[in-house]
């Protein structure tokens, strides 16, 4: 799925581990992410943690949806900052699912995310190269 993520691959997002719940991304804040307070637009950090929370609840197979999603900003993100994002499985029940992702920056909290997922279909295929 991830290697179909038009959006994610554009923005820097590297893949860097997912499988059974969870998956970690990294991404560096360009200057094209800053907004005029001269830190990171909040849309492109929830983008960064939904695409996190994506690979996880869409690593068991069947194609997964988010149902809902909130995300709490804990500090200021700025150009040049490579972030982290680590998505966790916390409970699947029927076809939903529930997931943290914590966004840091090295050891710093800097956003915590919280999606909803929904399995809408098997597993698909990927794409050609």
């Amino acid at each position: 799925m991830f290697a179909d993520d038009a959006a994610s691959r554009a923005l820097g997002v590297e893949l860097l581990a997912a499988g059974d719940g969870s998956a970690q991304l990294r991404m560096t804040v360009t200057a094209a992410m800053v907004n005029g307070h001269g830190i990171a637009h909040g849309g492109y950090v929830f983008l960064f943690a939904d695409s996190a929370f994506a690979c996880a609840c869409n690593s068991h197979g069947p194609v997964t949806v988010a149902a809902g999603a909130e995300i709490s900003f804990i500090a200021p993100v700025y150009e040049g900052d490579e972030l982290t994002a680590v998505a966790r499985e916390r409970t699947r029940y029927g076809r939903n699912g529930i997931y943290d992702v914590r966004v840091s920056r090295g050891a710093e909290v800097v956003a915590e995310f919280r999606g909803r997922s929904r399995s809408v279909g098997p597993a698909r295929e990927a794409a050609e190269p």
